[in-house]
């Protein structure tokens, strides 16, 4: 058997998550790991050199996240990853939290039918039946090499003997700190006795690494079945929560055919329903193929309006029929078809059609916290993976004596019809809750072939910002020639059908693009990050990744 020396986890143990801003990409011949924890970037990267393929190290990745990344990463949600193996195979697991059965389309109304938000994002009755474990161990079982031992002892020891806290995690524990402290299972692990940790502190899990050692022992079981899945079981009905045991017995990862289309002459693999990602992306790449752009029009008032007016048909198309494709008909074939795009794109003229006009119907919206790594191997294979456990920290719940994070994912369900979530915006029938359904997400893993072969591993955070995020990469990339990082780091736009407005970044749209917009009819909006993407290019055989500037990370190869 494989094993890690003692003194390659000494350095990972104080690797500090470092925040990437190169200008150039990361290089290399062999492998490449990207992810948002360079801790977790690196615990890939030794599975690589030992041989391990690119589901052993995205695996692996995972577990790591769950341990050094707990605003995000994490084993108390769920996410979605899109794989393509050497052997021409692509495929997509499904692992998004489900709804308990318990569950029920009244369960976030109160007494006199009004929608309450906080019973959907605070407390036990927020949570689904997380999925990551199950999806994890189904991966790794079915395409990866190694066995769970040497994949999840590096996360075990993460845990058990404590990393540094850089300055960007110390800083967010800090400001969670007066949610951390209502809970007393939470302010015994991410707190001093209730006072915030400190950057170049030592954080130490010991509950989470016997939970990690149980499913070591026991496989998808040890988080599913015994210990583990009593104490969260126990914990939710003793709190008003909804999940059991039963749920938690029942729950399984799916594998599903992917998303596939093409986009001027390469093959695009993406994540289906209960993810929104795929077919929103497809949608948008299949519009936009019907219009050309010059690298010189990048950025300009045209292009602008032209991905704009797009994405107001991709995301009213999303909000009617986008949903668990178990629970409701998704015209999938329609929506990603390329007649269907044909016919929108000549629907847009110079002028803007107001978001009305586009399509009536409602629209929700999820959290930005969910995180990505992008995985390629010297042998062909590539993995796409994001997971998510909704709000920062989730519902801020931790599992006693279990250590992890529980999701708030039950607000991405549609609560009510035209009642607003916690952003803001407003769910629909298709994403309506049910028991055992899986609630609609904006994930969009991703990979990109190019004669057979991965060409491009990409991904985003960013709730529903996600999709705008990594179309935005792609068309730089594809269309534009820009390499990884700089198509990463390129101010982006977006538009959601609703509110009717062009999002945008700082130095994102200069005032000469802005007043065109405005003559074309467009409402300009907020200025903020829209999107963090993780993602790896290869050129020429030479692998190439990288971080968003606007988060941290590590792309790192061999």
């Amino acid at each position: 058997m494989r094993v890690f020396s003692k003194t390659a986890f000494i350095v990972l143990f104080t690797f500090i998550c470092l925040e990437s801003a190169a200008a150039q990409p990361a290089r290399a011949k062999n492998g490449m790991i990207a992810s948002e924890c360079s801790m977790a970037t690196n615990v890939g990267l030794e599975i690589l050199k030992m041989g391990g393929n690119a589901v052993d190290a995205a695996v692996a990745v995972g577990f790591a996240l769950a341990v050094t990344y707990p605003e995000a990463g994490n084993i108390g949600g769920g996410g979605f990853s899109v794989i393509h193996l050497s052997d021409g195979k692509s495929t997509s697991i499904d692992y998004r939290e489900k709804a308990p059965l318990k569950a029920h389309s009244e369960m976030f109304l109160d007494e006199e039918g009004n929608f309450d938000i906080t019973l959907s994002t605070r407390g036990w009755t927020s949570s689904g039946v997380p999925g990551s474990v199950a999806g994890l161990i189904y991966t790794l079982e079915k395409y990866g090499t190694m066995n769970l031992k040497e994949i999840i002892q590096p996360a075990i020891d993460l845990a058990e003997n404590g990393f540094i806290l850089d300055y960007y995690t110390a800083n967010l524990l800090k400001a969670y700190n007066h949610h951390f402290n209502r809970y007393e299972s939470t302010k015994k692990i991410f707190t001093k006795n209730g006072e915030p940790f400190e950057e170049g502190e030592l954080l130490i899990q010991k509950d989470l690494a016997e939970t990690l050692r149980l499913i070591l022992n026991e496989g998808k079981d040890g988080f599913y079945k015994g210990r583990t899945a009593k104490l969260l079981a126990e914990q939710s009905q003793n709190n008003g929560g909804y999940i059991t045991e039963e749920d938690l017995n029942n729950y399984s990862a799916i594998e599903k055919e992917p998303v596939r289309s093409t986009y001027r002459g390469r093959k695009i693999i993406s994540m289906g329903p209960s993810s929104s990602g795929g077919i929103a992306l497809t949608q948008a790449l299949n519009v936009f193929e019907n219009f050309s752009f010059s690298y010189d029009d990048w950025g300009g008032g045209k292009y602008v309006h032209t991905l704009s007016e797009i994405l107001k048909y991709v995301y009213a198309d999303r909000a009617k029929h986008l949903g668990d494709d178990e629970f409701y008909d998704v015209p999938k074939k329609r929506l990603t078809s390329k007649d269907y795009a044909k016919s929108i794109s000549e629907r847009i003229g110079e002028a803007a059609v107001p978001s009305v006009s586009v399509m009536p119907g409602v629209l929700y919206e999820e959290s930005e916290n969910t995180t990505h790594y992008a995985v390629v191997d010297k042998y062909g294979n590539a993995v796409s993976t994001t997971t998510t456990i909704n709000s920062l920290f989730g519902n801020k719940i931790v599992v006693d004596g279990a250590g992890f994070f529980m999701n708030n994912e039950m607000d991405d369900f549609s609560s009510k019809p035209g009642e607003p979530n916690q952003f803001g915006l407003i769910g629909y029938e298709a994403n309506s809750i049910q028991p055992g359904k899986r609630m609609l997400s904006a994930m969009t893993p991703t990979i990109i072939l190019d004669n057979e072969k991965p060409l491009l591993i990409v991904g985003a955070r960013g709730g529903s910002r996600i999709i705008t995020a990594v179309l935005q990469t792609i068309i730089n990339t594809l269309d534009f020639g820009m390499n990884i990082q700089e198509a990463m780091d390129r101010p982006r736009i977006h538009q959601q059908w609703m509110p009717d407005s062009i999002d945008y970044e700082k130095f994102g749209l200069p005032e000469d693009v802005r007043d065109n917009l405005i003559k074309r009819g467009h409402n300009i909006g907020s200025i903020y990050n829209i999107g963090k993407v993780v993602g790896i290019k290869i050129e020429n055989g030479i692998f190439t990744g990288g971080v968003d500037s606007r988060g941290s990370g590590l792309a790192a190869g061999y």
